[in-house]
């Protein structure tokens, strides 16, 4: 169905943080499948995973004990700090089993319309019930009657999540993106995130955060909350769980562990050991060769020289990120520019019309990482020159 608007292009190998097409091209990844391949292409390590795995068994069901399963909700817990994990196949799957979670918690509390606070230029998925959540109009339009109960509030606005706690008293959640992805890579102030926990604590709501893009690493900690001195109630986990094998996680710790009994929630391919292997093989490479230490230092490198290569430029409005989440905000909408990007060799995405994101993979070396900031810094240069 003619749901993509594609680049002409096709891939068909890659290799570390790199791709060639069809016909021979190379080009430079900066974008990692959105966020997913955080461990670049034809990881040895995912790759053995997977092959042995798959010679051994890919499926039974969660009718049945699943001891891959079990590893991976141990070793995701401990890096996250929660609780318990619910295994799913996608990030807006993982979002719904929190929005179900919010729902039923609330219902245990004899609340009768659960309701969750949500923001604005947010992105939760493209399932009717994560739609809704989601805070953009242009993805939602054609799909209405929405799924009722979710209170919108502008993004980093604090006064406007304690006006709605005065007046909206059937309020069960707060579910927000620590980092803005789609929205733009939207970094809220310092305060923001404990001040959400500080109002969940006072109003025993649950604080619930989308990691989906934010997590495994992206950002210079294991989740984006990690930067901050507080632990959320619930965290949807997908994108670079097992660096394009088709899984996601929702945790919960506390209270919100144990919301969920059996029969209130499933899924048949969630957690099977397949997925599972790959994810586990992931969260190894990362503690062994210390990538989301890396990740952070290497962020700081593309900030520092996207910085200096663009200092000066009219077209550049703002450069901001944190760890391999970086924004180039330019003054005036370039939808064009991925185009312009393929042309040159690199691949990297534009959000919100103007917004040049760059996810490459966690394992880029440092000489990748200046490719990167002088391909970005050249193109947008000549663009800029185009307009002048």
């Amino acid at each position: 169905m003619s749901t993509y608007s594609r680049l002409p292009v096709t891939f068909e190998r890659g290799e570390g943080t790199w791709l060639w097409d069809t016909r021979g091209n190379k080009y430079l990844d900066a974008l990692s499948g959105i966020a997913v391949c955080g461990l670049g292409h034809a990881h040895p390590a995912v790759s053995a995973a997977l092959c042995e795995q798959a010679g051994r068994l890919i499926h039974t069901s969660n009718l049945y004990g699943v001891a891959l399963q079990e590893r991976l909700a141990d070793a995701l817990t401990d890096v996250a700090g929660m609780d318990r994990a619910f295994f799913c196949n996608s990030g807006a799957e993982s979002v719904e089993a929190a929005i179900k979670l919010a729902r039923l918690y609330g219902h245990q509390r004899q609340i009768a319309q659960p309701a969750i606070i949500v923001a604005e230029k947010s992105f939760h998925g493209r399932t009717l019930a994560t739609l809704s959540a989601t805070g953009n109009r242009k993805v939602q339009a054609g799909f209405e009657p929405l799924v009722q109960g979710f209170i919108r509030v502008p993004y980093n606005d604090i006064e406007a999540l304690h006006a709605v706690a005065r007046n909206s008293p059937q309020v069960v959640a707060v579910l927000v993106e620590p980092i803005q992805g789609e929205g733009g890579i939207n970094i809220p102030s310092d305060d923001y995130l404990k001040s959400i926990r500080e109002l969940c604590d006072q109003h025993g709501w649950l604080m619930m955060l989308d990691e989906i893009q934010t997590g495994m690493g992206r950002t210079g900690r294991w989740f984006a909350y990690q930067h901050h001195d507080l632990y959320p109630d619930v965290i949807s986990v997908a994108k670079g769980l097992a660096n394009g094998v088709p899984i996601g996680a929702c945790l919960a710790r506390g209270a919100a562990a144990n919301v969920y009994q059996p029969g209130n929630h499933g899924s048949t391919f969630g957690g099977n050991p397949l997925a599972c292997s790959a994810a586990l093989a992931v969260i190894t490479t990362m503690r062994t060769e210390r990538l989301v230490e890396r990740a952070a230092g290497l962020g700081q490198r593309l900030l520092d020289g996207l910085r200096a290569a663009l200092a000066g430029c009219d077209l550049v409005a703002d450069i901001r990120g944190r760890g391999l989440m970086i924004g180039i905000e330019l003054t005036r909408p370039s939808t064009h520019l991925p185009s312009v990007g393929l042309e040159r060799g690199i691949l990297f995405s534009m959000q919100s019309e103007k917004v040049i994101r760059l996810l490459p993979p966690l394992i880029i070396s440092d000489i990748e990482a200046d490719e990167i900031v002088s391909r970005i810094a050249t193109l947008v240069r000549e663009e800029a020159a185009r307009a002048a």
